[in-house]
């Protein structure tokens, strides 16, 4: 999710084929070390560069007075033999970071209900919650398990979408199988479209479920989000897959690709600012980098440039060089979303007994906490590294317009209102008091545009609407040769799950257009 990145001391490797220039990739999040982590294994040589203090991106993590926060991303999917994560790191030969799996993966609170919805991993467990939680929805449910179960079976054959070369539409075609083909009539089909044709538009309790569960992963609510890439998101809690909770902080996956790029001859600096991307006859050749701590700018050849950015702020490193239709594509997306976070340090005594690493709160009466008038909270467990003997951190989130951050007129002011809102409702669920609240910080739009460089600080990658999820989305292969797009903005979408699937088709790509 970084855009800008680290100037490195290039460490020869032999490659497979020789390399005149350095692969560079811009951005350390984990879409950008991934991808560089994977390059350097096949023997590439890789130059990473990021203009933050620490890599990770919005997985990364900050301390305070002993306690461990998550920046954004606080659970991972793709831990179990077969995940993304799994697979990447075996074939790194690094060990899987410790980790328990979180269940209920979530447990979600509706205006009026003094009991939540939980969402169990075990299958069997999940099917009984929900149609207890939401009668006569069971078909619904059904078609998309059946949808998943058909998109599962298609990703797993690493197809690349969308497709923008021969070569990529090989690689498609070679993942159909006759049960991909049920997938087709709902290609163009909504959530909401769905409830409607199953006679559920007016179930209000299941809308506002989907609602809250669904923009965490695709940024849109139910009405818009696309109906396959929701049968992936709501069936990713669940096993053989699941959501887990990492001993220590996300900070631990970074951690161990930087490993296993530098143990392979690639390198990593931080605090490198990339400002531009240098395009001649059409293809990427080089990068503009400047040294924050110094104030020295270097131009550095590149054999590819692999750009784990927003497409936003990809736009800002071509300048001119930008094609006019890729420009007028991302000119035209509808405004990303922001997000207030408030990071609170507690003792044990705050948090409820038995209480589930997430949970969701929606509120009926409005207040200062964000754009869908809900919370999205993660709780820290006794023992996994992330608050001292005694004491817990939780992290509250809501999604909220990046402008209003951007032109309010005080925005201390308008920081500590949503601070006090966010506190306000934590309360009434946690046991907050001056006795048990021992550190409170919050982060908004300008917090994370300050310290991930992306655009107006949005986060979440692109809304996974129709004409931007999947096959309508923006492709890892951009209009310029040797000019990659890795992160949340490209298929498959947001998540450290997500952003490594990308990762692994970029390399693919590169080393497909190297022989």
């Amino acid at each position: 999710m970084i855009e800008s990145v680290t100037l490195c001391n290039l460490l020869m490797l032999p490659a497979a084929e020789p390399q005149a220039h350095p692969v560079i990739v811009i951005g350390a999040g984990i879409g950008g070390l991934t991808t560089a982590a994977l390059l350097a294994h096949r023997g590439y040589r890789v130059q990473v560069f990021d203009q933050a203090l620490v890599p990770g991106g919005c997985a990364s993590t900050f301390r305070r007075r002993g306690f461990t926060f998550d920046v954004g991303a606080t659970q991972v999917a793709g831990l179990e033999p077969g995940g993304i994560h799994h697979d990447i790191f075996a074939e790194l030969g690094v060990a899987l970071p410790e980790a328990v799996p979180c269940d209920p993966a979530c447990a979600v609170y509706l205006p009026g209900d003094a009991e939540p919805v939980r969402v169990w991993r075990d299958p069997h467990r999940w099917q009984a919650e929900r149609q207890r939680q939401f009668p006569n929805s069971e078909p619904f449910w059904q078609l998309m398990v059946e949808l998943f179960r058909y998109s599962w079976a298609f990703q797993q054959r690493q197809p690349v979408l969308p497709p923008r070369s021969g070569w990529d539409v090989g690689q498609m075609l070679q993942a159909v199988r006759p049960g991909t083909l049920m997938t087709l009539p709902h290609t163009f089909s909504t959530v909401g479209q769905v409830l409607r044709w199953y006679g559920l538009s007016h179930d209000h309790r299941l809308r506002r479920f989907l609602d809250l569960q669904l923009k965490l992963y695709s940024q849109v609510d139910a009405e818009d989000t696309a109906l396959l890439y929701a049968a992936t998101a709501l069936a990713m809690s669940q096993a053989p897959h699941g959501l887990y909770h990492l001993h220590g902080s996300m900070q631990v996956l970074s951690d161990r690709l930087v490993d296993a790029l530098e143990r392979d001859g690639g390198s990593l600096h931080m605090r490198h600012t990339v400002e531009q991307i240098e395009v001649e006859q059409g293809q990427a050749i080089a990068v503009s980098v400047r040294n924050q701590k110094t104030g020295e700018s270097r131009r550095i050849p590149a054999s590819h440039v692999v750009a784990n950015v927003t497409v936003q702020n990809l736009m800002q490193l071509l300048g001119t060089a930008a094609p006019q239709g890729y420009r007028q594509r991302v000119d035209k997306l509808p405004p990303g979303s922001g997000a207030f976070v408030a990071y609170l340090g507690v003792t044990q005594a705050a948090i409820p007994p038995d209480c589930p690493p997430h949970l969701q709160f929606l509120y009926d009466d409005h207040g200062p906490i964000g754009e869908n008038n809900s919370l999205f909270v993660s709780v820290s467990h006794p023992g996994d590294g992330r608050a001292p003997d005694g004491c817990a951190t939780i992290i509250a989130s809501s999604f909220t317009e990046p402008e209003q951050w951007w032109r309010c007129e005080d925005y201390a002011a308008l920081k500590q209102h949503y601070t006090d809102g966010a506190i306000a409702r934590l309360a009434q669920h946690f046991h907050l008091t001056p006795d048990t609240l021992l550190h409170i910080e919050a982060a908004t739009p300008r917090s994370f545009a300050h310290y991930t460089a992306r655009d107006r600080g949005t986060v979440g990658g692109l809304g996974q609407r129709l004409t931007t999820f999947g096959p309508f989305g923006f492709a890892n292969r951009t209009p310029i040769a040797a000019l990659w797009l890795v992160g949340d903005c490209t298929h498959p979408g947001e998540g450290t799950a997500g952003v490594s699937y990308a990762a692994k088709i970029v390399v693919r790509q590169i080393e497909q257009a190297n022989r």
